[in-house]
């Protein structure tokens, strides 16, 4: 079969746990084919994850940069600063796609910076204007706005069926983080 090199716009969007799951499998796969890979979080502030530690395993061909301030209903940070972190990550993305440097690159939580008016719709459409033909962008967060969910080449929504969290089960260290 010949090989047909072109990058894609991929959204994981939902309300179901596994968006970011899904994306860091996506990378995983990419890696395993010499892709070099950026991760870019937009939410996840101090958060000890299990990814972070497993990325220096890659050296190089992986990377997570930390652009979020943490939650956002976290009051002990400004609103301000969580807007100045979104729009330093928009410009880490643009840099990421304009550099060559990456076959993919993820923005974690984008789509919650999104929905929380961190970032605007249309910077991040000119971030999807921005990606190289031979670049994987991944999108992740809840509620894509029809507006990207047309854009993309590829969308799974991530639906919640059961979660452990109903039951008062806190997020597990290696499974959720």
């Amino acid at each position: 079969m010949a090989e047909t090199v072109r990058g894609l716009l991929v959204i994981f969007t939902g309300d179901g746990k596994g968006k970011t799951t899904a994306a860091l499998g996506t990378v995983f796969r990419a890696l395993g084919h010499g892709f070099k890979c950026r991760i870019i979080q937009f939410i996840k502030g101090t958060l000890d994850t299990g990814e972070l530690h497993s990325a220096a395993a890659f050296g190089q061909a992986l990377e997570i940069i930390r652009v979020g301030e943490g939650f956002t209903w976290d009051r002990s940070v400004p609103r301000a600063k969580h807007e100045e972190a979104a729009k330093g990550g928009l410009q880490i993305a643009a840099d990421s796609l304009e550099s060559g440097e990456w076959r993919v690159v993820v923005l974690d939580e984008i789509l919650y910076a999104l929905g929380e008016k961190l970032v605007a719709l249309e910077d991040i459409k000119s971030i999807i204007r921005k990606k190289p033909a031979d670049v994987h962008l991944i999108l992740t967060g809840r509620g894509a706005p029809p507006e990207l969910i047309e854009l993309a080449d590829m969308v799974s929504e991530i639906r919640a069926v059961k979660h452990p969290f109903e039951k008062g089960i806190p997020a597990q260290k290696g499974l959720d983080f």
